[in-house]
Formats: structure tokens, C-alpha cells, sequence
């Protein structure tokens, strides 16, 4: 019987704190689908056994009935077609996190199109102008609909990928489950909302917890992470592995190790790794999650198998990513505004919250938006189409925050007034308490775009704002 990670702050200790989990979709829960085709997709209940063998199922909320739902798989320079239906008990809508998408695509209710109906349906139609690891979510409701199981993966493949011997997706979820398995209630509970959001007590990778992973010496994988949870930050230690990073949140990075050995992701961001199977036939590794400390934990073990060798030496073959076709921030010419990060425990609350909130704010400003039905915003910033912008995220709170831009992929310039160390483009920056960051983008694509906390606790209860583009 597999164990669960420690609940802290609740009365839901149900193991030791150990977790095993991994796995790699099977080739039959994917959509490889191209230019021309489209993929029908609903949101629906439905049942999974996350908590693995000797546990009931899980009732949770589901794309296809499936946890995670079905990858969704295109190649660059496709057109994305989605049909979506909906079968849930409430509203929703499908954010393509990290895609640039026409802004009437971009699935924020109230803001680029009208909650999907109980009921209703809705056909998202975008081109796919970059390669890379991308996801889908819901962003009606969020804190309750991720949580509940509604996310995916979106994969966009290169139009000549780099030559790896296997390409592995583990999409990380958490889970704060009761003893029975079913999902614990205390949704948008203030403690969650004012400290570091719904943790869970349950992690899986691509839906499963499994005791590991098998491999095979000698062979070289390409492996796709993503952080879906709704608040968890997972710092990984592939230990008596050697990955190299090629990609962050879906964009080209120049290979390298990652800082400390650990790969760290807030909730929302992805990275891609190489990793070369060093080890030899009938050892084991344990990849541990050591991010929150007394909290370390075996997320899973790479596991040799006794074949022999695919290779005696590391594949010689380039790793590095062609870039995407980004558009290149003109500082000399840019335009500023910075955002401040304040509220939360230990923090500077806004001053009109209440027993639900708000708890946080950008820039002094608190968005209240409790079952976020539609995200009736006014401007926190305004920036003309093709306008260089550049803002500074000043952390001011004792937490940590994924601070995630819709639309436009961003250069991260600076942390803490240091350049950043690698040429780095993201859509979601993971803040330290206390932290500063500066990033810029190009507003290319005219409308109203979310800025906000991507711990969902977090958003739901202030930490959200608008940027607007005008034509």
C-alpha cells in the first residue's frame, strides 16, 4: 500500500512521508492530431484511483474522464482546433497556458470570452507559432477545478525535434485527500488563502502513483515536466543523474545544469530535460522532492532494467532547441511599469478584508473575485500594441508567488539586481519571499490579459490583474 505525504495544518495524516509516483502516458491516452484535424474534448465527473493499489477511487472532475486528460499534441506551425464540451455541474472555460493565442481564445471569463454554460460548448480555434511544453486548464473557479483533476498537457513538437531515444511527459498534480481517498473539502479556506495555498497530501505524476519508473541503460530521454498543481513548488533531485535543462515553461534555453542540481517549478511553470541513463543495469535512483524543508520525499525511482546496454557512452548528438519566433524586447525604447507584491500572513493586508478575503494585492490594489465567474478587472497596466514593456515584481510578502502573464512569453532580465544567469524566457516567474525580479516582453497581440498569482488560493483571493493592449 502505497504511502501519503504529511498533511501539514490538518487532521488528514494518512502515512509516512514517502510517495512514490511516476509514469509515462501510454501512446493511447494521447491526440497526435495535425494541421486540419480537430479534437473534440469534454469536462465531465468521473472517477480515478490516485491514491494507487488498497485505495478506493476518487471521484474527481475530468477532460475525457481521463487524469491527467488526454495530451493533446500538434506540431509547430499547425492550427489548433478544439471542440469543448461541457459536462460539468458548473461553468468553465479552457486556458492554454503559455500558448500565444488571439486574445478571444484565451479562456478567462468575463474578460476574452463568456463562461462555458452547464451544458454548452464553445470551439477554440488558434495557429501554434511556437514549439514547446504547454498545458490547458480551467480558469473558472480555479482553485476548485484544478484541484478537482481538470488539466493536461499540451504538447507543440519541434518541426525537427532533437534525437532523444524516449520523450517523457510527467505531469505533476497534488492532492489533499481524506483517509477514504476522496477529496478533502476546506476549498478557499483562509489559511490556505493567507499562507502558501492548498498544499496536498498526495502527489502523482500523470495521474498514478506508481513505486518507479523503468529505464534502460545507456539510453538518452527527453523529459517533459509539469507543475499543475494548485499550489505545490517541487524542487527534484535526480539523484546519480545528471539532467541538463533545454527548456523553460516551452521556450529554448542554452542547455545546462540546473542550479543546485535540483529542477525547482512553481505551480504553472515546465522545464524539459535531457537526461543521459547512466547507471547500470539492475541499480535504482530516487528522484526526491525536497523543496519544503522537514518535507523531503521519494516522488519516484528511475529503475534499471537487466537488458543490456543501449550504448556504452552518451549519445553524440546536439541537444540545444532552436529558438522560437519570439519578438526581441526593445529596452532602449521601452516603457515601465513595476508591480509590488504585498498581503498575507505576516504581510500587509488590504484593509477591507474580510473573513474570505481579499488577502493580497498588486500595487496596493486587491481583485476580490471568490468563484471567479468572470474576472471584471480595470487595468492594472496599459501599453500600446508593439510597445516594449518592462516590469520589476517586487515581492514584498513572506510567501512565495508564480507570477504568470497570459499572452506574451517574457525575458527575464534580472533577479534580485543580478542579470540573469542564462537567456531566459518564461510565462510564469516563481518569487521568494522578499524576492525582486525584472522581465520584458512585447505586446503584440491587442486585448485585456490576466497577470496573476499562479497559487490559485492566492489569485482567487486578491493577487490578480488586468493588462491591457490597445490596438
Amino acid at each position: 500500500m502505497p504511502p501519503f505525504l504529511p498533511l501539514t495544518r490538518r487532521d488528514l495524516l494518512i502515512g509516512s512521508a514517502l510517495l512514490a509516483g511516476a509514469g509515462l502516458l501510454p501512446r493511447a491516452a494521447r491526440a497526435a492530431v495535425g494541421e486540419g484535424t480537430a479534437v473534440s474534448l469534454s469536462a465531465g465527473p468521473a472517477r480515478a484511483n490516485l491514491a494507487g493499489a488498497g485505495f478506493p477511487d476518487t471521484a474527481v472532475w475530468a477532460y475525457d474522464g481521463r487524469i491527467p486528460g488526454p495530451e493533446l499534441r500538434f506540431r509547430q506551425g499547425d492550427t489548433a482546433r478544439i471542440a469543448f464540451a461541457n459536462a460539468l455541474p458548473e461553468p468553465t472555460t479552457i486556458h492554454w497556458h503559455g500558448l500565444r493565442v488571439p486574445n478571444a481564445m484565451d479562456g478567462v471569463p468575463g474578460l476574452s470570452q463568456p463562461p462555458v454554460p452547464v451544458g454548452g460548448r464553445f470551439d477554440y480555434e488558434f495557429p501554434l507559432k511556437d514549439a514547446g511544453t504547454f498545458w490547458y486548464h480551467p480558469h473558472v473557479n480555479s482553485g476548485v477545478q484544478v484541484a478537482h483533476g481538470l488539466t493536461g498537457a499540451f504538447i507543440v513538437d519541434e518541426r525537427e525535434p532533437i534525437r532523444v531515444d524516449r520523450d517523457l511527459l510527467w505531469l505533476l498534480g497534488d492532492w489533499r485527500l481524506t483517509k477514504e481517498a476522496e477529496l478533502a473539502g476546506g476549498f478557499g479556506h483562509p489559511m490556505d488563502a493567507t499562507h502558501a495555498g492548498r498544499i496536498g497530501n498526495t502527489v502523482t505524476i500523470n495521474g498514478a502513483v506508481r513505486d518507479s519508473v523503468p529505464v534502460r541503460a545507456g539510453e538518452r530521454v527527453r523529459l517533459r515536466l509539469i507543475n499543475a498543481a494548485n499550489a505545490r513548488v517541487f524542487a527534484l533531485d535526480f539523484q546519480g543523474h545528471t539532467p541538463r535543462v533545454i527548456a523553460l515553461d516551452g521556450q529554448p534555453v542554452t542547455p545546462h545544469a540546473p542550479p543546485d542540481g535540483k529542477v525547482v517549478l512553481g505551480p504553472g511553470q515546465r522545464a524539459d530535460l535531457v537526461i543521459d541513463m547512466e547507471g547500470r543495469p539492475g541499480e535504482g535512483f530516487d528522484v526526491v522532492d525536497g523543496f519544503y524543508p522537514r518535507m523531503a520525499y521519494r516522488l519516484t525511482r528511475l529503475t534499471y532494467g537487466d537488458e543490456a546496454p543501449l550504448r556504452d557512452s552518451p549519445l553524440d548528438a546536439p541537444i540545444a532547441l532552436a529558438a522560437n519566433p519570439l519578438p526581441e524586447p526593445d529596452l532602449s525604447g521601452a516603457v515601465r511599469q513595476d508591480v509590488v507584491l504585498d498581503g498575507g500572513m505576516h504581510g500587509a493586508m488590504p484593509k477591507t478584508a474580510g473573513p474570505r478575503g481579499p488577502f493580497w494585492a498588486l500595487n496596493g490594489v486587491a481583485a476580490m473575485n471568490h468563484q471567479s465567474m468572470g474576472h471584471h478587472l480595470e487595468p492594472l497596466i496599459t501599453v500600446k500594441r508593439g510597445q516594449t514593456q518592462v516590469t520589476a515584481f517586487v515581492n514584498e510578502t513572506g510567501w512565495w508567488h508564480p507570477m504568470h502573464l497570459h499572452g506574451f512569453p517574457f525575458r527575464v532580465l534580472s533577479r534580485n539586481g543580478r542579470p540573469a544567469e542564462h537567456r531566459e524566457w518564461r510565462d510564469t516567474i516563481l518569487l521568494g519571499p522578499r524576492e525582486t525580479a525584472e522581465i520584458a516582453f512585447v505586446a503584440e497581440e491587442a486585448g485585456d490579459w490576466m497577470l496573476h498569482c499562479h497559487v490559485l488560493e492566492h489569485q482567487e483571493t486578491g493577487m490578480m490583474a488586468v493588462l491591457r493592449v490597445t490596438a
